[in-house]
């Protein structure tokens, strides 16, 4: 009875957490494959990542998938579990242009892997269930693996629905040669058919092909059981055919255009993709009237007043006096890849890019976004927060001489002394690797114009 009491407090708390998401954006959420899972885990649905495989308390769980960056690997292996408490000292020279062995910022008090890591630690009796697994850590400890990728929770969850720790934007289009490797919120598979998968853009949950990564779209003509695309628009619409044996799912139906010739619908209407389409997940079928692209859920709006303004490259996120809004990055090059780009976490790496070390030339280059006093959001994605300027920490609520700033994921965003007029990118991958490892991006809500921005 205790066991069952448990789970309903938990399935409770998830339900709780989708209901949140679903009555804040008015849209629906994404549904996904229910597999089973160890006692005490859950899926919670997130702002912007969608469903999130949570422990017992709500916190999201992350993966820490190998990859290539510049000069060699990192990350982990399946099954073979290495985040730590080894306090590193030095840089590995893997991931920076700089020579592995210089001493890192802060080292007297730079935290190991596990203290920003906890992992996921599992009972020494405990057996595999569905797709999560026990792998053995070096220290003895048994530890929950999803698909062989160790789970750890981060440091920077507060609460069910935060993904602070690591984000699905920026993996796809971008490179870890690039950006590092990068935590992943691990997450059950989308409720579609195989022949469609999901792609995470700073919108939402992007529908697209799973072959080839092309947007799917829908027509303000159609109905839910007809498509009404004639001859002259499928020219340049191609509906997304259903195989034969197919059978409808969840929010997927099936209508008959012709005899034998089968189209997808999905929440009631057919969907195609864009045969001018030049890019993938791209946004260019939106651009013709009566058509739109297709959201399993879509992200948090931003703050009340912004405004999106574009340019030659796509469109990018403003503040309320139109200034283009921009985005800290950072990867530290040690072994155990550390985010550098938290209030909480060593300021350095910022301060080089922006001010030559001098905060005072930061905050003049790229200023805060300030939030009034009584700003306030109701999603979790965005928030407002005490910073001191001096130093680019957080500072206690009121404290004399802190900034009340807005922030995206629990950073600071900015804007920049170099723009002079709205939709102005004149410090878009300001910093190292055009921005990606330590450096600016701007907040681009579309980035389909001139390629891929992250």
């Amino acid at each position: 009875m205790k066991h069952i009491k448990g789970t309903i407090a938990l399935a409770a708390i998830a339900l709780a957490a989708a209901a949140h998401a679903q009555t804040r954006s008015k849209e629906p959420v994404e549904d996904y494959v229910h597999e089973p899972m160890p006692p005490g885990f859950q899926v919670v649905v997130a702002e912007l990542e969608g469903p999130v495989f949570a422990d017992a308390s709500g916190k999201t769980m992350y993966t820490w998938p190998l990859n290539a960056v510049r000069n060699g690997d990192l990350g982990e292996r399946k099954n073979e579990p290495t985040c730590d408490d080894t306090h590193y000292k030095v840089n590995t020279g893997l991931q920076s242009p700089y020579p592995g062995g210089l001493e890192l910022p802060e080292v007297a008090t730079r935290p190991s892997c596990i203290d920003y890591w906890p992992p996921v630690y599992a009972p020494t009796d405990a057996k595999p269930v569905g797709s999560f697994t026990v792998v053995k850590r070096k220290d003895g400890k048994t530890q929950w693996a999803y698909e062989g990728y160790a789970l750890y929770t981060s440091h920077l969850d507060q609460q069910p629905g935060d993904v602070r720790g690591g984000t699905k934007w920026w993996r796809k289009g971008g490179d870890g040669r690039e950006t590092g490797v990068l935590r992943v919120p691990a997450g059950p598979p989308p409720a579609v058919p195989p022949q469609f998968d999901v792609n995470q853009i700073a919108s939402g949950r992007l529908l697209v092909t799973a072959a080839n990564d092309r947007s799917i779209y829908v027509y303000d003509k159609d109905t839910a059981t007809k498509s009404n695309c004639d001859a002259a628009c499928l020219r340049e619409w191609a509906p997304v055919l259903a195989p034969e044996n197919v059978k409808p799912q969840g929010e997927w139906a099936i209508i008959q255009n012709s005899p034998g010739v089968k189209q997808w619908t999905f929440r009631g209407k057919p969907v195609y993709t864009h045969i001018l389409d030049s890019i993938p997940h791209s946004r260019e079928g939106s651009d013709v009237p009566g058509w739109h692209n297709v959201f399993t859920q879509v992200a948090p709006p931003a703050p009340k007043g912004w405004t999106v303004h574009g340019n030659r490259e796509g469109d990018v996120l403003a503040d309320e006096q139109g200034r283009t809004v921009y985005i800290y990055r950072c990867n530290d090059d040690a072994a155990d890849q550390l985010a550098c780009d938290h209030p909480t976490m060593p300021q350095v790496y910022r301060l080089s890019v922006c001010g030559k070390g001098d905060p005072a030339l930061c905050n003049k280059t790229f200023p805060y976004v300030i939030a009034a006093k009584d700003a306030k959001s109701d999603t979790r994605i965005w928030s407002v927060m005490d910073i001191d300027p001096k130093t680019g920490r957080k500072a206690a609520p009121g404290a004399p001489g802190s900034l009340h700033v807005w922030a995206y994921r629990d950073r600071p965003v900015y804007t920049c002394a170099r723009d002079k007029k709205a939709g102005d990118i004149e410090c878009d991958s300001w910093g190292e690797l055009f921005g990606l490892r330590n450096g600016f991006k701007a907040f681009w809500v579309r980035d389909d114009f001139g390629g891929y921005h992250g």
